[in-house]
């Protein structure tokens, strides 16, 4: 990978406080500002660019609480949302949980009976199941979340695909990811960690499970019933199920972003397991004209760049189109940043690579 060059995120006090910047795990451009999410909060983060053509840094950052626009599943309404993906596409801002269990770590200072203890435990949190589309309207010049807002003389409300109609439960019976609900996210259970919105078509990609070395993308049409304003629901497909699947050739990764690309779609691959690498971008060609279940693979996908990763650190975990999308230029973001990421001053910088033309 060639960095062609970087950028400098600046996050407030309490961004910080949380670290949130250094959990980050979703990131899309949107004109002057980035939109951003990491996975300890249910919060959605916007900073702005610096100059809109060439930014060399975003800040002035702006926090939109998930609870403030829709009912979360959890008690309590702050209880990490673990969002993985978002998207920006007309009129709205989508942003989607893991929906993955977790078990709990060993660290140094667990020994024995009580560090086996902990890595039986497997916990989930119901504010992780959510599927979130949020009205964007400008203020001050800048895209900016609200609770509803009217556009042609109709009005839009934030919406959930929750709880009850959640993808866990949609999935209950699916033949090939039913029986990975129950394993945690980290251990090739189920993991949402990228969406890709373009029209009526939402997608979603899966971290795990990665079968076989066949990695999955979940396509929905969501759709909001006038009667629920504040509820996604989800059209059926010919075979009557509310999704349909797709299988990526992905050399064994799994997905860890999605991003748009005219008809194409940008794939940020890495490890489903607990490893650092490698990490990847792929194309998949013409993924939003498919109309039908694909096995993507061959002529159908090529890999575009390889990603630079740490040993414990600097994982990639969020791409999106900065500036012309002819240009081929993406921002991306990392989890756990490696010191050298870490300004003395508090920004954390992300990279801005180049596809191959």
């Amino acid at each position: 990978m060639t960095v062609e060059r970087t950028v400098l995120l600046w996050f407030g006090q309490a961004s910080q406080d949380a670290a949130t910047h250094t959990n980050l795990s979703a990131v899309r451009t949107d004109g002057k500002v980035i939109w951003l999410a990491g996975d300890e909060t249910a919060t959605i983060e916007r900073l702005t660019a610096n100059d809109e053509l060439k930014p060399t840094e975003y800040g002035d950052e702006r926090t939109f609480r998930l609870a403030d626009f829709v009912t979360l599943p959890g008690e309590d309404p702050d209880e990490e949302a673990d969002i993985e993906g978002i998207a920006r596409t007309g009129r709205f801002l989508w942003a989607v949980g893991s929906h993955g269990l977790r078990r709990r770590q060993i660290k140094d200072r667990h020994s024995g009976p009580k560090a086996l203890k902990r890595l039986s435990r497997i916990t989930g949190q119901d504010n992780r199941q959510i599927l979130v589309r949020i009205p964007v309207v400008d203020v001050d010049d800048l895209p900016t979340l609200v609770p509803s807002a009217t556009y042609d003389g109709e009005v839009h409300h934030a919406a959930v695909l929750a709880p009850h109609e959640n993808l866990r439960e949609l999935l209950r019976y699916d033949e090939h990811l039913s029986a990975f609900l129950a394993i945690p996210s980290k251990d090739n259970g189920l993991d949402i960690e990228g969406i890709a919105v373009q029209g009526d078509r939402v997608y979603l990609g899966l971290r795990g499970p990665v079968l076989r070395g066949w990695a999955f993308v979940l396509e929905i049409r969501p759709y909001v019933n006038p009667a629920e304003p504040t509820r996604l629901r989800l059209h059926e497909f010919e075979d009557g199920l509310p999704y349909r699947k797709h299988v990526l050739d992905l050399d064994g990764l799994g997905v860890r972003d999605l991003c748009p690309s005219g008809e194409d779609m940008l794939i940020l691959a890495g490890p489903t397991m607990d490893l650092d690498g490698p990490v990847r971008i792929y194309r998949w060609l013409d993924a939003c004209r498919a109309e039908m279940p694909e096995i993507v693979r061959a002529d159908k996908i090529r890999r575009e760049l390889e990603l630079t990763f740490g040993e414990g650190d600097d994982h990639a975990e969020g791409i999106g189109l900065i500036g012309p999308a002819e240009d081929g230029r993406l921002l991306v973001v990392y989890d756990s940043p490696a010191a050298a990421r870490m300004t003395d001053d508090g920004a954390i910088v992300a990279d801005i690579v180049r596809l191959p033309s």
